[in-house]
């Protein structure tokens, strides 16, 4: 739950150091997340920890995004019981590695309580980053304005791409989660700038 400012210093240590705060299998967390950065330098990065539930137990998942200088990089790890091929309990971790030249879009939303009352941390935050790996079209008939026209006027749609989201609260992640998430799209979007 930790990302950086916006200077270009290393964070590596910062990252490993996040990682293990976590508590959540940060020797093989930190193995996958290594491994994809391959010794890249760590200019921002965002981990986050959440809870599952499946049935009756309780599955951990964590993401942990690092931006580094040239690539965007994604790591996921979740537990599972153990099953035919591995009888004993075991984590999956998948990183994927995306050139920052191929972010196409940052969405950042925000949502602020009262907002009458003047400025406040924002309670939510949702992060949408998307590169073309994951589209999708959401397609409805079109219609007029005419309500009792019957006529066949196509359909009107939306193309979006959105291959990550992830959405953070105060009430379940804490404020500093929040801010946390909103710095590092800061970051990214810099990054990400085509001017």
């Amino acid at each position: 739950m930790r990302t950086t400012r916006t200077d270009d210093r290393d964070r590596t240590v910062e990252l490993r150091k996040a990682i293990a705060r976590t508590g959540y299998y940060p020797e093989v967390v930190a193995d996958g997340v290594d491994a994809a950065v391959a010794g890249e330098q760590v200019l921002s990065f965002y981990v986050h920890h959440e809870p599952t539930f499946e049935r009756d137990e309780v599955r951990r998942h964590q993401s942990v995004i690092v931006l580094t200088p040239s690539r965007l990089i994604l790591a996921h790890t979740d537990e599972h019981a153990g099953d035919d091929l591995l009888p004993e309990p075991y984590t999956s971790t998948s990183t994927e590695a995306i050139a920052l030249s191929a972010v196409k879009s940052v969405v950042v939303t925000r949502m602020t309580a009262n907002p009458t009352s003047g400025p406040t941390p924002p309670a939510e935050a949702v992060m949408t980053i998307g590169w073309g790996g994951v589209s999708r079209i959401d397609l409805e008939p079109a219609a007029c304005a005419d309500p009792d026209c019957d006529a066949d006027h196509g359909y009107t749609g939306v193309l979006a791409s959105d291959d990550f989201s992830l959405r953070v609260s105060a009430a379940a992640d804490g404020g500093e989660a929040v801010a946390g998430l909103l710095s590092f799209a800061e970051t990214l979007s810099a990054r990400t700038h085509a001017g």
